[in-house]
């Protein structure tokens, strides 16, 4: 009887201690991006000084930001499936040069905008054709995608800049002035707050949003319990595209011309975001918030290497190391998940 209580009393302890684990792994996943960025701030406003801090500034950081965040949106609907998109970059230099040459021919802002929007769209409506119906792995079909997409881009801008007139969309990432000063922030920025609402209100609470966070889990129970895998991953590429066509928007404001050559390695950046925030790449997990705040560590790194002066090798090094860093972090919250699991 004692012996028995003995082994009650330890598998009691045991599971209490697996339970403590598995809290503080989630508090840790949860608020580890933001003492990251609190961590990341503190150590550029000791090197570029107090300005880094001031309000111009960190206006500019949200400016800097709203290009990263937006395409790590549609990264996250992405990776949460189990996916991956290498294409991002190229579609939002092809999206730019879309919308300069609607621009230029005439054509309304707002439809340039959707334009640009829908040929995201396509974009990613292709690449899931391929992966589902060709049983195609993503990162092979995203990567050939990056070239044949980059490829359009500098064929339809004749390989150089487009210019185009000056309207609205040229203002969506600067201060609001005038009768637009009650906005506070630029109109870029309240797209973004609308969009991050939607999209994690999407994930949290509608039936495809399980549908993706069970895919990406393990696919196979997934079809077993009803999911249709085809059509859901089919979306699940056309969203991610259509971010990264809305991101091209937001780029074509930043630069007012259409730039075949934007945005290089910006799929770098934007699935850095995704994995800092507490996404996997293995699937299965992502939080809209933590992608925030990992879009912003991310701004918040290059501008304040910017402004300390650093060289631009300098840059690419501590952006990789943050990379590596995001993956490592990544592996260490799935070994940590499968050890509780047993």
């Amino acid at each position: 009887m004692t012996r028995m209580n003995t082994m009650t009393r330890v598998e009691k302890t045991t599971r209490e201690f697996k339970a403590s684990e598995e809290k503080a792994n989630k508090w840790l996943s949860r608020s580890g991006p933001v003492l990251g960025l609190f961590l990341v701030c503190l150590i550029f406003g000791f090197l570029v000084g107090p300005q880094f801090f001031r309000t111009g500034n960190l206006e500019l950081i949200a400016r800097q930001t709203a290009i990263v965040a937006v395409a790590s949106l549609g990264m996250t609907v992405v990776i949460a499936s189990a996916g991956i998109d290498l294409s991002v970059g190229s579609v939002v230099s092809l999206s730019t040069v879309v919308i300069a040459l609607l621009l230029r021919s005439g054509v309304p802002p707002l439809a340039a905008v959707l334009a640009a929007v829908a040929v995201g769209v396509l974009c990613g409506a292709i690449v899931g054709l391929l992966v589902t119906r060709l049983c195609l792995l993503p990162f092979i079909v995203t990567l050939g995608m990056m070239l044949v997409v980059r490829g359009a881009a500098k064929g339809l801008a004749d390989e150089q800049r487009v210019e185009a007139p000056i309207t609205w969309i040229n203002n969506l990432l600067r201060s609001p002035a005038g009768t637009e000063s009650w906005l506070l922030l630029p109109a870029g920025v309240w797209i973004i707050i609308v969009l991050s609402l939607t999209t994690g209100a999407m994930l949290e609470y509608t039936r495809f949003g399980r549908h993706i966070f069970a895919i990406g889990s393990n696919e196979r129970t997934a079809r077993l319990c009803g999911v249709r895998i085809d059509a859901c991953k089919l979306a699940v590429y056309s969203i991610g595209a259509g971010f990264a066509g809305l991101a091209g928007v937001m780029q074509f404001s930043k630069l007012s011309v259409g730039d075949p050559t934007v945005a290089a390695g910006l799929e770098l950046d934007v699935i850095a975001a995704v994995i800092i925030g507490g996404g996997s790449l293995l699937g299965g997990r992502g939080s809209v918030f933590g992608t925030l705040v990992g879009a912003t560590i991310m701004a918040v790194i290059q501008l304040g290497s910017s402004q300390r002066g650093l060289a631009n090798w300098v840059q690419q090094i501590v952006t990789g190391a943050i990379i590596i860093l995001a993956v490592a972090l990544d592996h260490w919250r799935q070994h940590a998940h499968n050890h509780l699991r047993h």
